[in-house]
């Protein structure tokens, strides 16, 4: 079953499983997230429900964004995303989806923002190759070096590695093993790394993969 939630990243932390491996995990805070909106086969072609998560003040909002929240009947949300569950047709606006929709064991994918570097050059964003750090090499230790030949073809191809902006884009992570959930604290424990800085906005989903 396809099930999925919005939640923001805690930090990373070790756990111990029951034979004593240490196994890195990133916390998420999964949760609850209010239906702020249910679209249906009928009306729009498609089935699925928005989800709304972290209370924000109403004077934070635009007036078609309280519009839509007074118009759904729910509290005032910071984060809005829409989910294609396969459950979604038997949920109402209003009902609540918390961290216990996942179960230890679960496989997903986590979609979060990478955190921005600005303008890097080619060594910190492709990790390319310096030269050496020497007299004689000349003012040229950490820059990209040739961009290719001057007859042919004249012109830089697309997609060189250039310097250029460095994070601050979405990326998701697949196949995460579900270590553990508290679902009183609304806590989900991933193994592994996930992108974003501490506080990020992060998706949860069962992964595409098996």
């Amino acid at each position: 079953m396809k099930k999925g939630i919005i939640g923001k990243k805690i930090g990373m932390t070790q756990i111990f499983d029951e034979i004593g491996n240490v196994i890195p995990v990133t916390v998420i805070e999964a949760g609850p997230c209010v239906v702020a909106q249910k679209k249906t086969v009928e009306k729009d072609g498609y089935s699925s429900v928005q989800l709304g998560f972290e209370d924000v003040a109403e004077r934070k909002l635009t007036k078609a964004e309280k519009g839509h929240f007074a118009k759904a009947g729910v509290s005032m949300k910071k984060h809005l995303k829409e989910f294609r569950l396969d459950d979604a047709e038997k949920m109402n606006v209003g009902d609540i989806v918390s961290a216990d929709v996942f179960v230890k064991g679960d496989r997903v994918d986590v979609t979060g923002i990478t955190k921005g570097r600005g303008y890097s050059g080619v060594i910190k964003r492709w990790n390319a190759h310096k030269l050496r750090m020497t007299h004689g090499v000349g003012p040229v230790h950490r820059q990209p070096g040739s961009m290719g030949a001057n007859s042919t073809p004249s012109r830089i191809y697309k997609n060189k590695k250039m310097a250029g902006q460095y994070g601050n884009e979405q990326v998701t992570i697949q196949n995460l093993d579900v270590v553990k959930v508290d679902a009183e604290k609304n806590l989900i424990a991933v193994k592994g790394a996930i992108p974003g800085s501490r506080g990020g906005i992060v998706f949860i989903r069962n992964t595409v993969k098996n």
